[in-house]
């Protein structure tokens, strides 16, 4: 199964900053005194960019729910898959081997037959040989003949002992993939019945996420996704809670909450890079 590797702490840091930067360079924001208590309209597309982001963060967080409902079963499908096939490739090379042990058998058993033949028709030209050296001749085509015939019994001993531990293999791998067939079937239902049950739900929020994704400029978005990415619960996005960071629970200063809560500028959390908002935005929305 794969394994998540945690990044080092440097190179965390490094994305937090980038992110952060990202955020910062993103919004140039200018707040000039005025009596009236219309807000200007930097103002109001700052709130409307956090609105969004926590909209999209909430939507994202639904779908992380999901995901982690459906838990390790679609890698352990992955796995089950891969050992199905595998057992399936060894199975298929035995029986490719099997055909070539036999063959092997046959062509020893031909090569005795025709040493046999040959056997014979030395044995009665000797009856019919002219001096000595004649005889010797023959009769040295039938001993290598008969060594033919005794090296080509050896081999079909062979041939016959590594078909025996072939098929005792197939048989072995045969019954595996039986057992790792079932396992897969049942995983894949489950599977499948955990996904019936949540993929209108997931759909829905995916398609609510790239609405919300629109209304947020690409450097923004871009800085949220990378802040999202390197947090280990997924929160980019997260609301003041009892005057800390709702990610990393650091200590946010008073002033810094008043310029959140005035939503003039987009602020992340100095500790972990998070985007906050204040908690009376985080419960209308909720």
């Amino acid at each position: 199964m794969a394994k998540s590797v945690a990044k080092p702490a440097e190179t965390r840091g490094e994305d937090i900053n980038k992110a952060t930067n990202a955020i910062e360079t993103s919004e140039t924001v200018e707040n000039p005194a005025s009596d009236s208590p219309v807000k200007d309209e930097t103002e109001i597309s700052i709130e409307k960019k956090l609105i969004a982001l926590y909209t999209l963060q909430q939507n994202d967080s639904k779908i992380d729910r999901i995901k982690i409902v459906r838990g390790e079963l679609p890698l352990e499908v992955e796995d089950l898959e891969d050992d199905v096939a595998g057992l399936e490739t060894r199975i298929d090379n035995y029986i490719q081997e099997i055909e070539m042990l036999e063959k092997q058998v046959s062509d020893k058993n031909q090569a005795i037959k025709e040493s046999q033949v040959l056997i014979k028709r030395y044995e009665e030209q000797q009856n019919n040989v002219r001096n000595n050296r004649e005889y010797d001749a023959l009769t040295k085509e039938v001993e290598f003949q008969s060594l033919e015939i005794q090296l080509s019994e050896k081999r079909i001993r062979e041939f016959t002992a590594q078909l025996v531990m072939r098929k005792e293999e197939i048989e072995s791998a045969q019954l595996e993939l039986s057992d790792r067939r079932n396992d897969l079937e049942a995983k894949r239902s489950e599977l499948t019945d955990i996904v019936a049950e949540t993929e209108l739900e997931e759909k829905e929020l995916i398609n609510k996420s790239d609405q919300q994704q629109r209304l947020i400029e690409d450097r923004l978005l871009v800085a949220y996704k990378r802040i999202r990415k390197n947090a280990r619960n997924g929160l980019a996005v997260v609301p003041v809670e009892r005057d800390a960071c709702g990610g990393c629970f650091s200590y946010i200063p008073p002033q810094r909450q008043l310029d959140i809560k005035l939503h003039k500028k987009i602020i992340v959390c100095e500790f972990c890079g998070r985007i906050l908002v204040d908690k009376e935005l985080a419960d209308s929305l909720n």
